[in-house]
């Protein structure tokens, strides 16, 4: 499943409102507006989830955090004086939500091609079935609904039109396809105990696999929902992480800075960009320091030279770094996709990620376009002869045994591989122009169906990329003029 989560610390969920705020906001509350203060069913269950956890662990879980309804969702907000360096909560493994709570007559069924997202999700399914009858039924009850989280897999199509320039779009078609791939392989475990549990749609099965990525913690317990820390909120500057402590037998947070009593506390579910944040949590961030832009060479079918250079990006372009679940994780990765693989395609594409970070300097100082990028420029950009291929090979052989790292000797040639990077991305740089024009017009009647949350989102992923394709731009357009 295309979902993110890390080894030996956690990286929660985010769904929606609760975090449209800035990196470093803090938001102090009133202790007179926390949910006991209020009796309707709902807040006495947030009131109550605390000790019902506590009691559920035989132990304490925080003594410096309350659950609060704010303006942003579910939130956990210091109830006394946290300074830097505190242990403020500890869940213990025994009350991790885990593929082990499977039934075992259901987990017998389940084949071992069933990743343990879609387990955690069945197990989601069941206890939701069974309502108050579930022991985790405080847990299941605060949960977000389907209609409450802004994932892009909930976006309708006229919503995902607003982001079809970005990665985000076909990432999560995919992340659709493998959904629905392995709702129809559980299947007849469903069918099997439709009678006693009810009967679970494709689109149920959705909702649940989205809460179980957007929330769940890689560790050495293995994938895990972890009741109260998935109430924390997300600072994308916090240095504040959950961590698995196996001596222990816990998961626990440190406090990274001072809190006052009623404010915020939120840590960092990763280093991510906007575009993940929103596939797999459901929010985006106005200005993310960790945005990244993914670029996409395509190489013609009628290039003389395809073949070779097809081979050349194979054996010198390192496949991308893969995560526990086998997606890229390296912001200086090419993928080769093959024709027809997912997406019908009738080429071969190489795909480039690059990070806001690695574009310093609008004067063309500093690192400047990631160097792996500008290699496969110089490759992509010889159109004419193999000698220029064959002397980017010997080139690498006595050198670090990059591909085409060094400038070509031509000047012409280097310049021109340049100007096809800076034409791509002045292209770009226009789709993403001409689609934030479209969101910020009224006229717009097809946004008119989109929520406005939904709008906004777009508007902070695009607005990252076009910062990061200036940026780029600038950096090219400087140093083209260098060479002249």
């Amino acid at each position: 499943m295309p979902f993110r989560f890390r080894g030996c610390f956690a990286i929660p969920r985010g769904w929606s409102l609760q975090h449209q705020f800035p990196h470093s906001s803090s938001i102090p509350l009133n202790f007179s507006s926390l949910p006991h203060a209020s009796s309707s069913p709902h807040s006495l269950l947030l009131h109550n989830f605390l000790p019902w956890l506590e009691n559920k662990a035989s132990s304490t879980i925080s003594s410096s955090l309350s659950i609060a309804n704010s303006s942003y969702g579910k939130s956990l907000f210091a109830s006394k004086t946290i300074q830097t360096g505190d242990c403020i909560l500890q869940v213990p493994y025994t009350v991790h939500i885990t593929a082990d709570n499977l039934p075992p007559e259901i987990r017998y069924l389940i084949g071992e091609d069933v990743g343990n997202i879609a387990k955690l999700a069945i197990v989601l399914l069941i206890h939701k079935k069974l309502g108050q009858g579930s022991e985790w039924y405080p847990y299941i009850s605060c949960l977000p609904l389907q209609d409450e989280m802004h994932n892009t897999i909930f976006w309708n199509e006229s919503e995902l039109e607003m982001i079809r320039q970005s990665s985000v779009y076909q990432e999560t078609i995919y992340q659709k396809f493998q959904i629905e791939k392995d709702f129809l392989a559980l299947r007849p475990v469903f069918e099997s105990f439709c009678q006693s549990l009810g009967d679970f749609t494709c689109k149920d099965f959705m909702h649940a696999c989205t809460l179980v990525g957007s929330r769940a913690w890689g560790s050495t317990n293995g994938l895990s929902l972890i009741p109260f820390a998935d109430f924390l909120n997300h600072d994308g500057i916090s240095e504040a992480i959950v961590m698995s402590d196996d001596d222990n037998q816990c998961s626990e947070v440190i406090a990274d800075r001072d809190y006052v009593p009623g404010e915020q506390v939120l840590i960092r579910y990763g280093k991510f960009s906007n575009a993940t944040l929103m596939l797999d949590f459901g929010f985006t961030i106005p200005y993310n320091i960790y945005d990244q832009v993914q670029i996409q060479f395509d190489i013609p079918k009628h290039d003389p030279l395809r073949d070779m250079k097809l081979e050349l990006l194979q054996r010198y372009f390192a496949p991308p770094t893969k995560d526990v679940k086998g997606l890229k994780c390296s912001v200086n990765s090419f993928t080769i996709n093959s024709s027809g693989k997912l997406f019908d395609m009738n080429w071969f594409s190489i795909l480039f990620l690059i990070n806001i970070g690695e574009v310093k300097s609008a004067r063309g100082k500093g690192k400047g376009v990631p160097q792996s990028l500008r290699a496969l420029a110089r490759v992509l950009s010889c159109t004419t002869s193999q000698a220029e291929l064959y002397h980017l090979v010997v080139e690498a052989a006595q050198t670090d045994g990059r591909l085409a790292r060094c400038p070509l000797q031509h000047t012409d040639n280097e310049i021109q591989a340049h100007k096809m990077l800076s034409s791509l991305f002045i292209q770009l740089i226009e789709e993403r122009n001409a689609t934030i024009m479209s969101l910020d017009s009224c006229d717009s009647s097809s946004l008119y169906e989109s929520l406005p949350v939904r709008r906004q989102m777009a508007r902070d992923l695009l607005h990252g990329e076009l910062r990061i394709l200036k940026s780029a731009s600038t950096w090219l357009e400087n140093y083209c003029f260098s060479l002249t």
